[in-house]
């Protein structure tokens, strides 16, 4: 079986390479991007079980990828993170159908966790 494929997009290399290893220490296949126009060039979003993307980026923000991503894409569950805090951003993410905002500095199991609710049917 194919291993489920984590995207990660975020401008901090720290937090892509950390997205990364916890991805694949979980067993999922990780790829990174430094951007969301590098993300949605690359054509890999059709293959993808879960994305993982900053909010506040150079060019196309968080908010904005998740609206085109479930404009294409409706169920591919988004996780939003953000060094933030701002409410409304978060509220605004979680209705437009988010499925996890978590913010900055968070724990990696944290993370781990909401990956695996949005990628895994729930145990009946």
């Amino acid at each position: 079986m194919a291993k489920s494929l984590v995207v990660g997009v975020d401008d901090d290399t720290r937090v892509r390479e950390s997205i990364a290893r916890l991805a694949k220490s979980a067993g999922y296949e990780p790829k990174v991007f430094p951007s969301a126009e590098s993300l949605l060039e690359s054509g890999i979003l059709a293959e993808a079980s879960c994305l993982v993307s900053d909010v506040r980026m150079p060019g196309i923000g968080g908010l904005e990828l998740q609206h085109r991503v479930k404009a294409a894409f409706p169920k591919l569950p988004v996780i939003l993170i953000s060094a933030h805090v701002d409410e409304e951003v978060r509220r605004r993410a979680l209705a437009e159908g988010a499925v996890e905002f978590l913010y900055k500095p968070f724990d990696g199991e944290e993370l781990l966790r909401a990956i695996q609710r949005a990628i895994e049917p729930p145990k009946l």
